[in-house]
């Protein structure tokens, strides 16, 4: 058997059981109490297990070559998504799902996406422009970002977003197959609070393998997540903190 073979095959076997362990969390979560719902946890303190505030602000340029931060954003309803340019899963998978996304909401005023890239390195400006030009984004409510080192880069997508941790992938035929990173290819929602409130993995539901344990998992997730948009969008008060 090839070299080529073995890894191919030992990959697949990784996304089977990642798709069942995935598959087997939102079992036990349908079981679950409301889950958009936080438990009353500290006697009436929001649980950190749904919602955390956002305490840390982040500086980048987008693919304009413009400096924002994402606390611009505050006020508005915003998905926040990993991914870098060369990487053969974020335009196929993820991109699509923003794409979708951005079809349903973008014309809206409070609505924005930012995707910050986990390779800032390689992915600069004019990578960033042709990549938002790809996928039809418009810069003034879709920014590609790069947010300078990839070493402080990471610490706060994981530290602060709560992303999974970023892995830097070092075999020749792993990085031609699969891009330099390994990354979370998840959604996280975050309200005008710029509060984090929920993080919906619509590229891993919407694989092969998912769909052959429980076809319903994708568009479950997929109704969740723009019915909670539309919720949030819905509210243009702060709700009064007591």
């Amino acid at each position: 058997m090839s070299r080529k073979t073995t890894i191919a095959l030992f990959y697949t076997a990784v996304a089977v059981i990642s798709i069942a362990i995935l598959a087997l969390a939102f079992f036990i979560r349908s079981k679950m109490p409301n889950p958009d719902l936080p438990p009353i946890v500290n006697f009436g303190k929001e649980s950190t297990m749904r919602w955390f505030d956002i305490a840390r602000d982040l500086e980048a340029v987008n693919q304009e070559g413009k400096q924002v931060k994402l606390s611009d954003l505050k006020g508005k309803v915003w998905i926040v998504a990993e991914f870098f340019a060369i990487c053969p899963h974020c335009a196929v998978r993820n991109g699509e799902e923003l794409r979708k996304i951005y079809d349903e909401f973008g014309s809206h005023p409070d609505f924005h996406i930012a995707c910050i890239s986990v390779d800032p390195e390689n992915d600069q400006v004019e990578k960033l422009a042709d990549y938002g030009k790809a996928l039809g984004a418009d810069p003034k409510n879709w920014w590609f970002l790069n947010a300078g080192d990839a070493k402080t880069t990471h610490e706060y997508l994981e530290k602060e977003l709560k992303f999974f941790a970023i892995k830097e992938r070092t075999d020749p035929v792993d990085i031609e197959t699969n891009g330099r990173f390994s990354h979370d290819l998840g959604f996280i929602l975050v309200d005008r609070d710029f509060k984090v409130i929920g993080k919906w993995p619509l590229a891993d539901a919407r694989s092969e393998q998912a769909r052959q344990i429980d076809p319903n998992l994708y568009p479950q997730l997929k109704k969740e997540l723009f019915d909670r948009i539309r919720t949030e969008l819905d509210q243009t008060e702060t709700p009064e903190i007591k």
